[in-house]
């Protein structure tokens, strides 16, 4: 492996792997802010150190509102990783919007703390659409 240090991915909504990621270990960190989402996976990438993290878990077990994305960040961290690329699997409702394009949302920052943000938080993993946040 290089001494460069891993790169980190975190997969979204059903990217529980990642073609061509070759996996050689599964990590299991314990971090000051309880579990991440999964066991981390280490392995390679074109030749490339990286640690692969799914979101959800594998099946799709963790709420959005639910995850331990403190977590997640220091258990990369933990093993070396100082460039994390999340990679997510929502798509747009706009056909000139395609893979690959690079959209920055400007219709809702949630700003809100100390309250739950969510009516799904037990037992039900739903994404619910944000196309029109507010009207």
């Amino acid at each position: 492996m290089s001494t460069q240090a891993p790169i980190g991915i975190i997969g979204g909504s059903g990217i529980y792997s990642m073609a061509g990621v070759e996996i050689h270990e599964e990590l299991t960190v314990d971090t000051p802010f309880g579990a991440p989402s999964d066991k981390l996976m280490r392995g390679t990438l074109a030749g490339r150190e990286v640690i692969f993290l799914p979101r959800h878990g594998r099946g799709h077990r963790i709420a959005p509102s639910q995850l331990n994305y403190r977590a997640n960040i220091f258990a990369m961290k933990q093993l070396g990783v100082d460039y994390l690329i999340a990679v997510s699997a929502v798509g747009s409702l706009r056909e000139e919007i395609v893979p690959g394009h690079v959209v920055v949302v400007d219709q809702f920052f949630d700003r809100t703390r100390e309250r739950p943000s969510t009516f799904f938080d037990e037992d039900l993993v739903v994404h619910v659409t944000m196309a029109h946040p507010v009207s």
